[in-house]
C-alpha cells in the first residue's frame, strides 16, 4: 500500500471519527427559566404598562386603558383585574378613578390564589396606597365643608345682630307704648271719676216743686 493512499485513508477515518461525534451530541436545552426570573418578569411587564400608561400621548393612553378593560370585561379575577385595577389607579390620564380601582382591587384580592406572590403583593400595596389616597380625600372634603359652614356662620352673624337690635327695639317700642297706653287710661278714668264727682249733688237732691212764696191766696 502507497504511503499517499495510506495518509488518505487515515485522514478519511479521522473525519469519519469526527462526524461520528457530531452526530452523537445532543444539542443543548436551554434551562426551564426560575419561579423568580418569571415573577420579575411579570412584574416588569406592570410597571412598563404603567410607565408607558403615564407618559403616552392620550391616543395610547386610551388604548392601554381600553385593553386592560377588555382583558378585565372577559376575566374579573387575577392578573387581569389586577392589571385593570392598576391601570385605574395610576395618576396623569383621563380615565384614572380611585374608587372604581378600589373595588377591582379587591375584588383581585378575593381570588389571592389566582396571582402568584409578586402580584398579590403588588395588588396589596397599591389597595392600601388607594385606601389612603381616598381617606384623606373624604377628610379633606369634612375640612372643607366645615370652613364653608363656619364662613356662612360668619357672614350670617351680622345679619342675626341687627335682628337682635331690631327686635329688641321693636320690644322697647311696645313697651312704652304700653306705658302710654296705661298713662292714657289713667288720665281718663281720673277725667271720669271727676266728672262724676261734680254730678253726684244733683243726683242726691231731686227736683223739687217750685215754691208758692209770694203767691196770693
Amino acid at each position: 500500500m502507497r504511503p499517499e493512499y495510506l495518509a488518505f485513508l487515515c485522514l478519511a477515518l479521522a473525519g469519519c471519527g469526527s462526524l461520528g461525534g457530531l452526530r452523537s451530541e445532543k444539542p443543548a436545552v436551554a434551562p426551564a427559566p426560575s419561579t423568580e426570573s418569571v415573577q420579575a418578569a411579570q412584574l416588569a411587564s406592570y410597571i412598563t404598562g404603567l410607565q408607558q400608561l403615564v407618559q403616552g400621548s392620550p391616543a395610547e393612553q386610551a388604548e392601554i386603558v381600553a385593553a386592560a378593560h377588555a382583558a378585565y370585561d372577559q376575566a374579573h379575577q387575577g392578573p387581569a383585574a389586577l392589571r385593570y385595577g392598576l391601570v385605574l389607579a395610576a395618576p396623569s390620564h383621563p380615565a384614572r378613578d380611585p374608587v372604581q380601582a378600589q373595588r377591582v382591587l379587591r375584588e383581585t384580592l378575593a381570588r389571592p390564589e389566582l396571582l402568584n406572590i409578586v402580584e398579590r403583593a403588588l395588588a396589596v400595596v397599591e389597595l392600601q396606597r388607594v385606601d389612603a389616597e381616598l381617606r384623606i380625600a373624604t377628610e379633606n372634603e369634612r375640612l372643607v365643608g366645615e370652613a364653608q359652614r363656619e364662613r356662612d356662620r360668619q357672614r350670617a352673624a351680622p345679619s342675626l345682630t341687627a335682628l337682635n337690635r331690631r327686635l329688641q327695639a321693636e320690644q322697647e317700642e311696645n313697651a312704652r307704648l304700653k306705658k302710654a297706653l296705661d298713662e292714657a287710661r289713667a288720665k281718663l278714668d281720673a277725667i271720669v271719676n271727676i266728672e262724676l264727682e261734680r254730678s253726684a249733688p244733683t243726683r242726691s237732691n231731686p227736683e223739687r216743686p217750685p215754691s208758692s212764696e209770694g203767691r196770693n191766696p
